[in-house]
């Protein structure tokens, strides 16, 4: 009787439930019309992701890697924005290239940077380099990246120093560059002026040792500034040509496509490096071979004299390309594409990164030597503390050493006593580290820089550099005379084409005569002059230098300097110092009227008497100090001098501070 009924409720129970299941299924939902095609957007866009192949995602013809390479101040970086405009990208301020703060203030490029352009139905790797001669590494690195290079010439000056240094960079990788003229809007500029330049440049290439096919260089004429190019010579384009479309056309069909295979495995040879407090390490370069996808297992690998060693094996945790002005994350890239990684700690310039089961590194990039060195140290000056927070020996190296991983440019070697040598190109490149490291809380004292020499078959060579000078004619035998008592020897002088009383000189002269010139330059030509220059070769050692320089005001007090002592000393020489500032024996104060150095003291108070004196209240009226910027103060420091670097000041001082020990010590020498 009970198994009925069990039977009985158990069905009906069933039965209600099934039908109230029926009941609240759930009903499609219906988006609201804008998501619903969002949605249906992104599902059609993913099925073609999944449906295309990785080998036509990637292909490699629709790329072109190209850099842009030119003399200082010629308009690269100008250039750069206007075609990042052209192609849609949100430009925040001029020269959105230039993002280090450096860069900004003193309008010049010190960094190489990597940007990709859409252009039609092609994708635009473009490298933007710095134009002087110190940061001439930053182009030798990333020049081997790409298959073609735009080269930037002002119509108004013409190829100059630097020109030629990047042209046979260029060159020597087998680029085929495409010359553009720019600043031809400018009123001097002239269709025969264009003319003249162009045949200087083909002139450039011969004699650099150009191959037919790179002798055979398109000509586009532009105003960067203005936003146009043009294949024929204007100064005033039509409305519909005021812009690059000209120059991306000619990059697209003058610049081969990168040549890859991307069935091979995947090697990258990392170009560039930056430091990331989120990611670690971002390693930048161009993917010679195969295909990365973000997961993938990669080793860095790198040469040793033994033979190629693995560095570390990790996993790639992040993909980035950098587009306009903002860097993407990217699922994939394929062998041609220039792209960061993150997810290898060990790695740097110049090493692999590849498939785990690749074990043969690619090759490194050859960058010219160093030519100069200066030894950084620990400030050790009375005054030392009082600014900074990074003090100490261990600090300052484990910076340098963190600077020469990011830049292969610059090499650095201990010393004793907690000092450092960093080697370098000029010393406009080592006062920008100066200046970095000086921004980030580091107190140290610098010596003045040291030309590197080389010794071949028993002979002492010295590195020369070419220079460029233009002045006024009235300059021209001040600037002759400064730069004969520097070893310099004329190559060539002229009349600067297209202008009136300006001389164009061409000169050689060793490193070593060049190091504090520039500033001499500027005053001695009031200004109005400019000189460029560029390491040329080493040469047989020239001799001794002139009398390049005056003594020096060396304090002998210890305290605050007043207006009654420097009153009195103004007389005696150039004053470097202003009332109220903070000196110490052996600190430098001035610039000696004569050859000698002299030693004073800048800190003497007015005695106070009960003597009443007419006098006594007389106002000192002192002429302005001259305030010295960091270049200046590595170009005027001697061999027994140091700078002392701090966030908040830059003072001279003597190597010695103790007079006594200054003088025992130049006895010393004299023997």
């Amino acid at each position: 009787m009970v198994g009925p009924v069990l039977r009985s409720l158990w069905s009906s129970t069933r039965n209600s439930f099934s039908s109230s299941a029926s009941s609240i299924a759930p009903k499609p939902y219906l988006l609201p019309p804008r998501a619903s095609a969002l949605a249906r957007a992104f599902s059609a866009a993913t099925a073609a992701s999944d449906a295309t192949s990785p080998s036509s995602a990637l292909n490699p013809s629709r790329l072109r890697n190209v850099a842009v390479i030119a003399h200082v101040d010629h308009g690269k970086t100008t250039l750069m924005d206007r075609l990042l405009r052209q192609c849609g990208a949100d430009i925040p301020h001029e020269r959105a290239m230039d993002s280090i703060s450096l860069e900004r203030e003193r309008g010049i490029t010190i960094a190489s940077k990597v940007t990709a352009i859409p252009w039609k139905e092609y994708e635009l790797n473009m490298v933007d380099t710095p134009g002087h001669a110190d940061f001439g590494g930053e182009v030798e690195r990333v020049v081997g990246m790409v298959e073609g290079a735009i080269l930037v010439v002002d119509a108004g000056e013409g190829p100059l120093a630097q020109t030629k240094f990047v042209l046979a960079k260029a060159l020597k990788y087998g680029l085929r560059p495409i010359l553009l003229l720019n600043k031809v809007d400018r009123p001097a500029v002239s269709e025969e002026m264009c003319n003249e330049v162009e045949s200087l440049i083909f002139d450039l290439f011969a004699n650099l040792g150009a191959s037919e096919e790179q002798l055979d260089f398109p000509v586009l004429y532009a105003s960067a500034k203005e936003g146009w190019a043009s294949t024929t010579y204007t100064k005033d384009p039509p409305a519909d040509a005021r812009n690059m479309s000209r120059l991306l056309d000619a990059i697209i069909s003058h610049v081969p496509p990168p040549t890859a295979n991307l069935e091979a495995p995947f090697q990258m040879l990392v170009s560039m490096m930056e430091r990331d407090f989120y990611l670690g390490r971002i390693l930048t370069g161009r993917v010679s071979s195969g295909s990365i996808r973000v997961g993938d297992r990669v080793h860095g690998l790198r040469h040793k004299d033994s033979g190629v060693e693995k560095i570390e094996e990790g996993k790639v945790v992040k993909l980035m390309k950098k587009k306009g002005t903002h860097m993407a994350l990217i699922d994939s890239a394929g062998a041609g594409d220039i792209v960061s990684m993150a997810g290898l700690a060990s790695p740097s310039i110049g090493h692999t990164v590849a498939n785990v089961e690749i074990m043969s590194a690619l090759p490194t990039v050859e960058l010219d030597p160093p030519t100069i060195s200066m030894t950084f140290g620990v400030n050790d000056s009375p005054l030392a503390g009082r600014d900074g927070t990074h003090l100490t020996g261990g600090k300052i190296g484990d910076r340098l050493s963190a600077e020469a991983e990011t830049n292969l440019a610059i090499n650095v070697l201990p010393g004793l006593a907690e000092s450092y040598e960093v080697q370098g190109r000029g010393e406009l490149q080592l006062g920008i580290l100066i200046e970095n490291m000086r921004r980030e809380g580091f107190e140290l004292s610098v010596s003045p820089p040291k030309v590197m020499y080389k010794t071949e078959n028993g002979q002492k060579l010295e590195p020369i550099e070419e220079v460029t000078i233009e002045v006024n004619e009235e300059h021209v035998g001040l600037v002759m005379e400064a730069l004969s008592h520097r070893r310099a020897e004329i190559v060539d002088m002229g009349p600067v084409p297209g202008s009136v009383d300006r001389t164009r000189l061409s000169l050689t002269c060793p490193s070593r005569g060049l190091v504090g010139y520039r500033s001499v330059f500027s005053s001695d030509t009031r200004g109005t002059g400019f000189m460029h220059r560029a390491f040329l070769t080493y040469e047989k050692y020239r001799g001794p230098l002139g009398n390049v320089r005056k003594g020096v005001l060396v304090s002998m007090g210890y305290g605050t300097t007043t207006a009654y002592a420097l009153m009195s000393l103004e007389p005696r020489g150039t004053l470097f110092v202003n009332p109220g500032m903070e000196a110490y024996d052996g600190m430098i104060v001035g610039e000696h009227s004569r050859d000698t150095d002299l030693d004073i003291n800048p800190v003497r108070n007015k005695e106070l008497t009960n003597v009443r004196a007419a006098s006594k209240d007389e106002n000192v009226k002192l002429a302005p100090p001259r305030l010295m910027t960091l270049e200046e103060a590595i170009g005027y420091v001697a061999s027994d001098e140091l700078i002392e670097v701090t966030p908040k000041a830059i003072r001279l001082r003597k190597k010695y501070m103790d007079v006594n020990k200054r003088k025992s010590m130049s006895k010393r020498q004299k023997e």
